[in-house]
C-alpha cells in the first residue's frame, strides 16, 4: 500500500497514456503528492493488461516522484440499476476487474458512480445497485476499498443525496465497501451550501456520518447551489468559492482526507499550490 499517514496529500487527476507507469511524473510535475487515474479507457473497450513488470515500474515511479496515495476512478458507463443487462452485468464486472487491477498497483481506493435509475423508480432503482455491488464484492479480499462517489444529480441520477447513499452502504454491508469520495461541486449543485459550512457538515454527519468521508473531489463550480448541473470550476474562480475552500481544507487537513483536483489541466498547477496554501 502506498499511503503514508502524517498530513493531507493534495493531488489531481492524471493521464495514464503512453502506460500507467507515465502518471507519477504527469503528477509531480503538477505539484500533486496524490493522484488519481484510470486504468483503462473510461469511455470503454478492452482494459490494458496490467503486468507484474508494469506494477513494479509503476511502484518505484511512485517512490521516485513521492506520489504518497494512488485513487483509481471507475469509467464513466458504470450503471448499476439499468434495465439493460449487458449495461448493469458489465458495471458488476468492471467495478470488480477495477478493484483487482487497483490491489495490484497499490492504490488505495477505487472510486465510482452509481447510475441513473432510468425508467425505474427510486426505490426499484436502489434495490438493483445494492444488488449489483453484492455482487461486485462477493469473494473480494484485495486491498483497494471502494468508495461511493456522490452525483450532482440531474435527471434521475443515483447518489445525489449523502442519505441515498448511507442508505446503501448500510445494505450492502461488506468490509470492503467503506465511504464515500465526497466531490466539492456535486454535493454544492445537489443542495449542500459550502459557503454556509456548519450547518452543511452537519448536515451531512446526520445523513451519513462525517467518518465515512474517505476521500474528497476537490472541485469549485461553474453553476449555482441546487443546479443539478456537474461543471467543474478552478478553486476560488467558481460559486462556492475561496473562503469555504479555506474550511473544507481544515476539516480535510484535521481528518487526514485526500483532496483530489479534477479541474482542468490549464490552471490545475495553481488549484494545487493554492490548496496546499489553505492547508498551511
Amino acid at each position: 500500500m502506498l499511503h503514508v499517514s502524517c498530513y493531507m496529500k493534495i493531488g489531481c487527476h492524471v493521464s495514464i497514456a503512453g502506460g500507467v507507469f507515465n502518471a507519477p511524473e504527469r503528477a509531480a510535475e503538477l505539484g500533486a503528492e496524490a493522484m488519481q487515474i484510470f486504468t483503462r479507457s473510461p469511455q470503454g473497450g478492452k482494459a490494458p493488461t496490467i503486468t507484474n513488470e508494469i506494477c513494479e515500474k509503476f511502484k518505484i515511479s511512485n517512490l521516485k516522484f513521492k506520489i504518497h496515495e494512488v485513487v483509481v476512478h471507475t469509467p464513466y458507463y458504470i450503471n448499476f440499476a439499468s434495465t439493460n443487462n449487458r449495461i448493469r452485468y458489465g458495471s458488476i464486472s468492471v467495478i470488480r476487474d477495477e478493484l483487482e487491477r487497483a490491489s495490484l498497483l497499490g492504490a488505495r481506493y477505487v472510486m465510482t458512480h452509481l447510475g441513473s435509475a432510468g425508467e425505474l423508480s427510486e426505490n426499484e432503482a436502489t434495490a438493483k445497485t445494492i444488488e449489483a455491488l453484492k455482487k461486485s464484492l462477493d469473494g473480494y479480499d484485495g486491498t483497494a476499498e471502494l468508495l461511493i462517489e456522490n452525483a450532482a444529480g440531474s435527471g434521475k441520477i443515483m447518489g445525489a443525496t449523502f442519505s441515498q447513499i448511507a442508505e446503501i452502504l448500510k445494505a450492502v454491508n461488506h468490509t470492503k465497501l467503506v465511504g464515500i469520495c465526497l466531490d466539492t461541486q456535486h454535493s454544492f449543485a445537489s443542495g449542500y451550501d459550502w459557503r454556509d459550512f456548519e450547518n452543511t457538515l452537519q448536515k451531512i454527519d446526520s445523513e451519513i456520518g462525517l467518518e465515512k468521508i474517505k476521500l474528497i473531489h476537490a472541485n469549485d463550480s461553474k453553476t449555482e447551489l441546487t443546479s443539478h448541473k456537474d461543471r467543474h470550476e478552478h478553486i476560488g474562480k467558481g460559486l462556492i468559492g475561496e473562503t469555504a475552500f479555506k474550511n473544507i481544507v481544515s476539516f480535510a487537513h484535521e481528518r487526514d482526507i485526500t483532496m483530489i483536483l479534477e479541474t482542468e489541466h490549464d490552471f490545475v498547477k495553481e488549484d494545487i499550490e493554492l490548496i496546499k496554501k489553505l492547508r498551511g
